[in-house]
C-alpha cells in the first residue's frame, strides 16, 4: 500500500492523551497505519491528497449494537410502552418482534447495517447477537472493523399474562453457550487484518447464574477480550436482582467479582437513587472503582421517555463513558447529540453533557475499555480509521468549533468520505463495498415478512395484530368513499 500524506483544513489530532485541534495540518498514513500527524511533514509519500476542504476526525467505536434486529425496529417499537412494566419493550415486544424475524430477515439487516455504520461515523462495531460467523462475514467485506460477540444467557424472559415477568431457566445454565462463544473468539480473532476479533457477552444479569457470570469472567481474564453484560436496563430487572440477592445489580455484580476494566455495560441507566426504582445506593463509585465501563445507548431509552439521570454525573463519578446505538437509527451522529442534549435537560445545566464530554465517550473512552491505543485517536502508531466531514456544507457552516458543529449540527450528508485501516470504505458519499439499493430492497421485504408474521411470542391470546401492537399514526386514506366537497367547495360556501 503506497504511503500517503493528506492534507487537511482541519485535523482532530491526538496530543498528550487529548484530542487537539489542528488546523492546516496533515496526516500520513503508511499501509494500515497513521505515521505522522502535523502541521507539515518533509518525508517522501508515493502520493498527496487534497482535503483543505475536510475535517479529519477519528473514527467512532459503537460499543453496543444488535446488528440481526435493531434495524426492523422502525416503524414497529416506537410510540408504544406498556406501563405494566415502566414503559420497557423488553417484556413483550421484543419476543413477538424475535419470533416473526426469520433467517433472511437477519441477514439483510446485518448486509444493511454494514452501509448503515459506515454512513453514519462508526469505523469500529461492538455486535452482540448470535450470527457471529455471518456478520464477520458481511464486516470483512464492508471494510469494517469489528469486535463480535455470540451471547450466552442461562434462561430468558417471558410474560404469560402481560402482568409480571417470569423466567425460564435451562439445566445447563448457559454454560455450553459460554463454550461456543468462546470457541467462536478462537475461530474469527485476527481475520481481516486483525480487523475482525471476539468478545464475550452473557445476555443480561437477570437471565444470568452467579457460576455462568463467574465463568465467563474467568474466560475473558483467560483470553483478554472485552466482557459485556446488559444491565439495569429495565425497572423489572432491577427489581428481580433487589428481590433475588438484596442489592443492586451493580452491587451484586461487585460482590461475585464480574467487575473490571475488561468490563462493557449496557446501559446501566437505573442505579440505585434513580427516580424510577426507588433504591439506594452508589452504584456510580462501584463502576468507578473497579475501571468498568458504561455503554450508553441514549435513543432505546429516550424513545420510551427515560433518561438517564444522568451522563455528566457518571462522569464525574469516574465512570469510563462510552456510546453505542443499540435499536434503531444505528447512528453514532444521533447517538453523540442525543446524549449531550439530554444529558443537559436532566442535570439542568447547558455546561454539562458537554461536545468535548460525548466525542471522548465515542472515541479515547472506547478504546480505553477495548486496552487499544491504536484506535479512537489520530496520532503516530494509530490505525488509519478516518472520517472527512465536509466543511463548507449547510449544515457545517459557520465553522469555528469544529467538534460543537459535529456534535450539534452535523447530519449523514455531511460525512463524506470514510478510511477504515487504511482502506477507502465510503468516498464522495459512495459506499464502496455496499449495494445500498439492494440491501435496503432486502431490508424492505424482511420488514414485511416479519409484520406478516406478527403473531407467535405474544402473551395476548388470540395473539395482537400489528396493528394492534403498533396502531399506525393515521388511518389509511378511504379512496372508495366519495366527500360530499371537496375543501375548496367547503370555503366558498
Amino acid at each position: 500500500m503506497p504511503r500517503t500524506r493528506i492534507d487537511a483544513g482541519i485535523i482532530v489530532a491526538c496530543q498528550d492523551g487529548e484530542h487537539r485541534i489542528l488546523r492546516d495540518g496533515c496526516v500520513v498514513v503508511d499501509g494500515n497505519e497513521v505515521i505522522h500527524v502535523g502541521p507539515s511533514f518533509d518525508g517522501p509519500v508515493d502520493e498527496v491528497i487534497d482535503a483543505r476542504d475536510r475535517l479529519i476526525t477519528p473514527g467512532f467505536i459503537n460499543t453496543h449494537a444488535h446488528l440481526s434486529e435493531s434495524p426492523l425496529d422502525k416503524s414497529l417499537l416506537e410510540d408504544r410502552g406498556r406501563r405494566q412494566f415502566s414503559m420497557s419493550g423488553l417484556a413483550e415486544m421484543l419476543p413477538i418482534r424475535g419470533a416473526a424475524i426469520d433467517e433472511e430477515a437477519r441477514r439483510a439487516s446485518i448486509d444493511y447495517s454494514m452501509a448503515e455504520l459506515i454512513r453514519t461515523g462508526t469505523t469500529t462495531i461492538m455486535e452482540i447477537g448470535g450470527h457471529g460467523d455471518y456478520t464477520a462475514d458481511a464486516v470483512e467485506h464492508a471494510g469494517l472493523r469489528a469486535y463480535i460477540a455470540n451471547g450466552h444467557r442461562s434462561g430468558r424472559w417471558i410474560t404469560y399474562d402481560g402482568k409480571r415477568m417470569s423466567y425460564e431457566w435451562n439445566d445447563d445454565e448457559g454454560l455450553p453457550g459460554l463454550d461456543a462463544s468462546v470457541q467462536f473468539i478462537e475461530r474469527v480473532s485476527g481475520r481481516a487484518n486483525d480487523r475482525i476479533r471476539g468478545f464475550l457477552s452473557p445476555a443480561q444479569i437477570d437471565t444470568s447464574t452467579e457460576r455462568m457470570l463467574r465463568e465467563s469472567r474467568r474466560q475473558s481474564d483467560a483470553l483478554q477480550v472485552p466482557l459485556a453484560l446488559h444491565v439495569s436496563q429495565s425497572v423489572f430487572e432491577f427489581d428481580e436482582i433487589v428481590n433475588r440477592y438484596g442489592m443492586t445489580p451493580v452491587e451484586w455484580l461487585e460482590s461475585i467479582d464480574f467487575l473490571n476494566d475488561w468490563c462493557i455495560l449496557g446501559h446501566v441507566i437505573l442505579t440505585a437513587g434513580n427516580s424510577w426504582v426507588q433504591f439506594h445506593g452508589d452504584d456510580l463509585s462501584i463502576l468507578a472503582n473497579h475501571n468498568a465501563s458504561v455503554a450508553h445507548n441514549v435513543w432505546v431509552f429516550a424513545r420510551r421517555g427515560i433518561a438517564m439521570e444522568s451522563f455528566p454525573g457518571y462522569i464525574d463519578a469516574g465512570v469510563n463513558m462510552c456510546l453505542g446505538t443499540d435499536t434503531a437509527p444505528q447512528s453514532m451522529i444521533e447517538a453523540l447529540r442525543w446524549t449531550a442534549v439530554l444529558g443537559k435537560v436532566i442535570s439542568r445545566n447547558t455546561e454539562k453533557s458537554t461536545a468535548r464530554d460525548v466525542f471522548n465517550a465515542a472515541t479515547l473512552n472506547a478504546a480505553r475499555m477495548l486496552h487499544r491505543e491504536d484506535l479512537g485517536r489520530i496520532s503516530a502508531g494509530a490505525k488509519a480509521d478516518l472520517l472527512f466531514w465536509k466543511m463548507d456544507s449547510l449544515f457545517m457552516v459557520p465553522l469555528r468549533d469544529p467538534i460543537k458543529n459535529l456534535v450539534y449540527s452535523a447530519t449523514s450528508e455531511d460525512l463524506a468520505d470514510v478510511m477504515i485501516d487504511g482502506e477507502w470504505v465510503m468516498q464522495n458519499g459512495n459506499v464502496a463495498n455496499v449495494d445500498e439499493p439492494t440491501v435496503c430492497a432486502a431490508l424492505q421485504a424482511a420488514g414485511e415478512r416479519m409484520w406478516a408474521n406478527i403473531g407467535p411470542g405474544d402473551w395476548a391470546v388470540p395473539p395482537r395484530t400489528p396493528d394492534e401492537l403498533a396502531p399506525p399514526t393515521f388511518p389509511d386514506f378511504a379512496s372508495d368513499v366519495t366527500l360530499a366537497e371537496t375543501p375548496a367547495e367547503s370555503a366558498t360556501a
